[in-house]
């Protein structure tokens, strides 16, 4: 079995690059989108990185194809097995189809049932568990030893992390200079493999994280100077719930990030209605933490350049609609 490092490797932008190379072909190089609306709002030069149009819905499709590439033929042919609450989930699945290896999830009973379905669609086995009474590493940790399987988890895991970082490589070497890079935070794989790319392409560029209000340990973890470790959060960026960030992504974090900011769910509601009303778009709670915080003015960028990453876009119909509606 392999399992997750007690002693992390961390990634530099040289694995950025490899991953890139590992993704071509396979992963969308997804549009950047502009919206004069939106930039007479903020009074600055907005550039979304739309994650929302990548295979899977989402940027995690990056890292996980990445990661299974990276391993040796004999180890990926035992398969692979992930703990996710959707996203990472239906990236890993889809990733293990096209590589035709088998893959077990791990998922919260509370998941949105459109990325249960998605999950099974693409052929992977869904094990649930209680996120509030149960842990899924643990859960995870048997099925692989059971199975001798691959663990790749959702964010603390290098390739990951280097896979996630080429959605702002991509940005980057497309529109040039940017003051300000904003980027969802959950476990900190897309922040952190950002950061690496924004650091080596535009060193003065301000790297910056946001988080729900109700799930601050990224912000807690930064002011400390150390990972804090925080009871399971509510929100509506269900793709953001995590309890703490991971070993391999902090060290970058720490080193790479201005700030981390917090955005409430009313907030993420609205930047929906935004893109769905005036970009014509659908991008989840979770992808809409990044603009929110720019567009609700949580980040000072009046007349900079700032680079959004919408980090996904997979939310069904009817949620989307009773949130639009306050039901």
């Amino acid at each position: 079995m392999t399992a997750i490092s007690t002693s992390p490797r961390i990634p530099t932008f040289d694995d950025v690059k490899a991953a890139r190379e590992r993704i071509s072909g396979m992963a969308h190089v997804t549009p950047v989108l502009t919206s004069r609306t939106a930039d007479a709002k903020v009074g600055a030069s907005l550039f979304f990185k739309a994650e929302n149009l990548q295979r899977g819905g989402a940027f995690k499709f990056r890292g996980a194809y990445n990661s299974i590439s990276a391993l040796e033929p004999a180890i990926r042919s035992n398969g692979v097995v992930a703990f996710s609450s959707g996203n990472h989930a239906q990236a890993l699945a889809y990733a293990a189809k096209l590589f035709g290896v088998s893959a077990v999830i791990v998922m919260p009973r509370d998941t949105p049932a459109m990325k249960v379905a998605a999950t099974r669609g693409y052929g992977a086995e869904v094990v649930f568990y209680d996120r509030y009474t149960e842990d899924r590493e643990e859960i995870s940790r048997r099925i692989a030893s059971e199975r001798g399987a691959t663990i790749i988890p959702p964010y603390d895991h290098s390739d990951v992390i280097a896979g996630q970082g080429t959605a702002a490589l991509e940005l980057i070497e497309e529109i040039g200079e940017i003051d300000f890079l904003v980027v969802p935070l959950g476990g900190g794989g897309l922040l952190a493999g950002s950061a690496l790319s924004a650091k080596a392409l535009a060193p003065g560029c301000k790297i910056i994280g946001v988080e729900p209000e109700a799930g601050d340990d990224g912000r807690q973890s930064l002011r400390k100077g150390e990972i804090v470790r925080i009871p399971v959060p509510k929100s509506i960026a269900d793709g953001a719930l995590t309890t703490y960030v991971g070993q391999h992504n902090f060290p970058i974090l720490k080193r790479d990030v201005e700030d981390i900011v917090t955005v409430s769910d009313g907030q993420l509601i609205e930047t929906m209605r935004f893109f769905a009303e005036r970009m014509k778009i659908i991008v989840e709670p979770t992808g809409c933490l990044a603009a929110a915080a720019v567009l609700h003015g949580a980040i000072a960028c009046t007349g900079k350049r700032v680079g959004i990453v919408l980090s996904g876009g997979n939310v069904d119909l009817k949620t989307f609609n009773a949130l639009l509606d306050g039901s």
